[in-house]
């Protein structure tokens, strides 16, 4: 069965959302659409973003002038590094949770080609739980340990081609919107001004790396090493239990998905991208108190000038905004000095004109 079928069985028997399974022809901006975006170096060309507000003036405004060599606060080539967040920064992260989350309930409790373990079974039940009760829950290592259990043994092949099903699901409580369609239209013209602008732009993630590559594959000007993310153990198929530095690669092998490692969030974060880039932050774009290290890392004790932006999900119209969250991260911008970006008011459309949430207020 594919993953678009039990993803319905998802919605009806847990989640009771009301967008209907089946959903073939989206009025969002499709994939092929999101990866011909291409804004250029000045910056003339952005279609989705209110280029009166606040947030725009600043990012442009920092771009020309970090850009140019004639200015007291131009930065090489070499050292422009431009940091994103993915879910909630550059992709929907509530319909209902995130992606990699609600690819993990079906997993354990709804494929009927997968017989979880009965520990992953009742992991994954108290993840449904959280998910439905609260929504997009504080992610824990515990949560990380869960996801990664039911992919494990997978080749990286058959990973991939799970989560491009998913991605063909509909993203719950939106109209016309599919999961894999679903990055933030104003977002993606940033990466690809940063892009234009000679920045090298990564994608720090909580979510599995691995998945996200799968998810961004295609549509931003980032490749797929530029992708970190939460990180599990890869074996060979044949290895066992032997140690990696004993074993040798056969031509009979494949790589293989183990256990989870490490969960990037928070300090994570920094302690990755020091570790990936070896170089700090100049742009640093987050949604949640949890990419606050990251955000951080980018504009404390900088020797360029350097700016963090705060995505808030402020739409109840066109997104699925949450005042309780949005009020939470703007007091976060203001402690510790982010640029606030308002969906509601700074960006002219999310998905595409006709996407709205299902069940509107």
């Amino acid at each position: 069965m594919k993953s678009k079928k039990l993803c319905a069985a998802v919605l009806a028997a847990a989640l009771s959302f009301s967008v209907a399974a089946g959903i073939t022809n989206t009025e969002a901006a499709s994939r092929a659409e999101m990866a011909k975006i291409s804004i250029n170096q000045k910056g003339s060309n952005f279609k989705y973003w209110n280029q009166e507000s606040k947030a725009f003036k600043e990012l442009t405004s920092y771009v020309k002038d970090v850009t140019d060599k004639k200015s007291h606060n131009f930065i090489p080539e070499k050292d422009r590094i431009a940091v994103f967040d993915l879910d909630g920064t550059l992709i929907c992260e509530t319909t209902p949770s995130y992606f990699e989350w609600m690819m993990h309930i079906q997993r354990a409790l709804y494929d009927p080609n997968y017989t979880p373990s009965a520990q992953d079974k009742a992991d994954a039940e108290q993840v449904l739980e959280a998910v439905r009760s609260i929504g997009v829950p504080v992610p824990t290592s515990n949560q990380a340990k869960a996801q990664a259990s039911v992919f494990s043994g997978m080749t990286l092949d058959e990973f991939d081609n799970y989560v491009k099903d998913f991605m063909e699901t509909p993203a719950e409580g939106l109209t016309n919107l599919k999961r894999g369609e679903s990055f933030y239209l104003p977002m993606i013209e940033v990466v690809s001004y940063l892009n234009a602008n000679k920045f090298k732009v990564f994608v720090v993630s909580g979510s599995d790396r691995h998945a996200v590559r799968v998810l961004c594959d295609g549509i931003m000007p980032v490749d797929s090493d530029n992708i970190i993310g939460t990180d599990v153990q890869y074996f060979a198929a044949e290895q066992g239990d032997t140690d990696g530095l004993k074993y040798i690669y056969d031509k009979k092998d494949k790589v293989i998905r183990g256990q989870f490692i490490m969960k990037d969030l928070q300090m994570n974060k920094v302690s990755n991208i020091a570790r990936e880039i070896g170089k700090q932050p100049v742009l640093a774009f987050g949604n949640s108190g949890s990419d606050s290290s990251m955000m951080n890392y980018a504009i404390y004790n900088n020797k360029y000038k350097a700016l963090a932006f705060g995505i808030i999900c402020d739409d109840r119209v066109r997104e699925l905004g949450n005042p309780k969250t949005a009020d939470k991260m703007k007091a976060t911008c203001d402690k510790y000095g982010y640029i606030t970006v308002s969906m509601r008011d700074d960006w002219k459309t999310i998905y595409g004109d006709n996407v709205k949430r299902s069940n509107p207020d």
